[in-house]
């Protein structure tokens, strides 16, 4: 390792040192990654499989370490829907229905798919595409004493997107692990991280967080 690259890992294991971190699970549901969800009947769900993967081993590693687990999740109802979402996906020729279909609450679609979360660990239930927009989780994580996060998710460019500029919107230092991430087109996963690194976060992968982490629970 060059002192370059061991300066860099003795930073984030500071910058992400258990105390201060959570991690944030974002979307990773049975409609947004299952080919049995509501998606699945579109797209090959074998794209977003390594994120899922790489979400599994995140998780594992922050609760090796102490570090808490926040899974974030979509969860709609009939007076949570949006007229002017659905109103959006008709002018672009799209069935609105689709859309009002995705992660109803108390339906299979909705169920956290890759990592699940344990007993005890905070789940925030959302209807936009930031995990702050309507919900308590800027509450809960200050609450937790968090001010830093490390992030993973579907779909890059949407709701991952989403929440990480809020996030630093509101004073977070956020760090996205990459290879836990997708989106269901290469490039668009691609452009948006590298948005994201320019803007609002400090990108890094799933075994970097885990050695950063390693020996400190």
């Amino acid at each position: 390792m060059s002192a370059a690259s061991a300066e860099t890992a003795d930073g984030l294991a500071a910058w992400i040192a258990p105390g201060r971190t959570a991690v944030l699970v974002i979307d990773m549901q049975v409609d947004f990654a299952s080919p049995d969800g509501v998606l699945g009947a579109f797209i090959d769900m074998s794209v977003v499989e390594p994120a899922l993967a790489a979400a599994e081993k995140l998780v594992a590693a922050a609760r090796a370490a102490g570090v808490p687990v926040v899974f974030v999740g979509l969860s709609t109802t009939p007076e949570t829907d949006s007229a002017a979402w659905s109103e959006r996906m008709r002018r672009r020729g799209g069935d609105p229905e689709v859309g009002a279909a995705l992660c109803r609450a108390g339906q299979a679609g909705s169920e956290f798919y890759g990592p699940k979360p344990a007993p005890g660990e905070l789940v925030v239930s959302k209807t936009r595409y930031s995990g702050f927009v309507g919900t308590d989780l800027d509450m809960r994580l200050t609450r937790m004493g968090v001010d830093t996060l490390v992030v993973a998710g579907l779909t890059t460019e949407c709701c991952v997107d989403g929440t990480v500029r809020d996030a630093f919107d509101l004073d977070y230092h956020v760090f996205v692990a990459a290879d836990a991430c997708a989106a269901y087109e290469a490039d668009i996963h691609a452009a948006s991280l590298k948005v994201m690194a320019l803007n609002s976060a400090i990108l890094t992968d799933t075994a970097a967080v885990a050695a950063a982490w390693k020996g400190t629970a």
